[in-house]
């Protein structure tokens, strides 16, 4: 090693001791019976040695930079890594196998602290098919409540005339044909008819025959609460992502810069149950996992409509994180909340003003939704067998081969 010195015995006596460059190693004849050489520079060198009788022998003798005390350190910093540490001539060599690329580069910064030349070979990453199943449970709960409340009022020809009077919010009464005639003869009045047809009957329907005078009231109350589940399971090599969706793709036009709107390509966006996770099995037998779950749906309320296409937007809800955990053990994600509210009033102008009688030309919706998303999942270390596993089991065999055996087919047939 550089720096150190190497004590050589032999057995005959020495007359003579020569070295091919001095500038890496010097050789001293201490004894007639020993050499003592020091490391000057790394390299490579001859060692000649000439005996009292004239012999000769030569010795091939490398000088490499000391690795000692870099080893050491890289053993106290790193005690769970396999990190080995060699010399080559100038260059202090880094092999081995560690667990991430940042242990790899740290490791190569403490042995540049020892030799300005250092060949850093670690390899990286998860060793042999260890595999991680992720069972999980998308659960969404979404509560929601309308309540609405209109009048319709029509006349059906009381006095030779018919109307109706409505906010147009829940429809309504369908005035159907006058009958009358044109110019009127002389005489007394016609008989003045109409026919109406009631085209939406709401809730509560009101008519007076003698009055000619109905009204079509809507009070609707509706509370509704959905749970949606989605299980997958999936199953990543160490290191590797794997990702799930349950949902579709919908055609998104892109207009190319510069060219207006002639020149438009379609990509396809995703939306739906989206799951992806990336597992990595630490030392310690920990699972250290990257989740990033997502739910999205297609927004129409919130479209936007160019040069003919319609491009709904997308509601969504993501989570991404990081987090440790033990073989077997589980974690919840949830929080992702979507609360809504929507009024809707309507009301004809100057009528739906009065005081009390203003709400028979008044109509209002009111909806509200309350929506939740859990993601439950579950991490264990599972690994390949040469078992394959059951398949699905009818209640009731579709052919039963002890009956089959030995009849003939039906029908005749041979």
């Amino acid at each position: 090693m550089v720096g150190k010195s190497l004590l050589i015995n032999v057995q005959e006596r020495l007359r003579r001791v020569s070295v091919t460059d001095p500038t890496v190693a010097d050789a001293l004849v201490v004894t007639p019976t020993q050499i003592l050489v020091h490391g000057r520079s790394p390299g490579e060198v001859s060692l000649l040695i000439w005996d009292e009788f004239e012999r000769s022998r030569s010795f091939d003798l490398r000088v490499d930079v000391d690795v000692s005390a870099a080893a050491e350190e890289e053993r106290r910093i790193f005690p769970d890594e396999q990190i080995s540490v060699s010399p080559s001539r100038s260059a202090i060599v880094l092999s081995g196998h560690v667990s991430t690329e940042d242990v790899a580069k740290r490791a190569g910064m403490i042995a540049e602290a020892y030799s300005k030349n250092v060949v850093n070979v670690l390899t990286f990453g998860p060793v042999g098919a260890q595999e991680v199943i992720l069972e999980v449970k998308f659960a969404e709960v979404d509560r929601s409540a309308a309540t609405q409340l209109g009048v319709n009022i029509f006349n059906t020809g009381a006095g030779n005339f018919i109307g109706n009077t409505t906010t147009g919010q829940f429809g309504g009464t369908k005035i159907g044909e006058i009958t009358d005639t044109f110019p009127r003869p002389p005489g007394p009045t016609p008989p003045f008819t109409s026919t109406d047809t009631i085209g939406d009957l709401l809730n509560v329907f009101l008519f007076r025959p003698d009055i000619h005078i109905g009204a079509v009231i809507r009070a609707l109350q509706q509370k509704n609460l959905l749970q949606i589940l989605a299980e997958p399971n999936l199953i990543a090599v160490n290191g590797k992502e794997s990702s799930f969706l349950a949902g579709g793709e919908f055609p998104f036009p892109i207009v190319q810069p510069g060219q207006g709107f002639t020149a438009v390509t379609i990509s396809f966006k995703e939306f739906g149950v989206k799951l992806k996770f990336t597992p990595v099995i630490m030392p310690n037998g920990n699972i250290h996992l990257r989740v990033v779950p997502e739910v999205s749906t297609l927004d129409f309320a919130n479209s936007l409509t160019i040069s003919g296409f319609t491009i709904p937007a997308l509601s969504t809800r993501r989570a991404d994180t990081e987090f440790e955990l033990q073989d077997g053990q589980s974690f919840v994600i949830a929080g992702l909340m979507d609360n809504r509210v929507t009024n809707i009033a309507n009301k004809i102008p100057g009528l739906g003003d009065i005081p009390i009688l203003g709400n028979f030309f008044k109509s209002k919706s009111t909806s509200k939704s309350n929506s939740e998303l859990m993601v439950l999942c579950t991490a264990r270390k599972v690994g390949a067998t040469s078992q394959p596993p059951p398949g699905p089991t009818n209640p009731k065999p579709f052919l039963d081969q002890k009956e089959f055996d030995g009849k003939k087919p039906s029908g005749g047939a041979k």
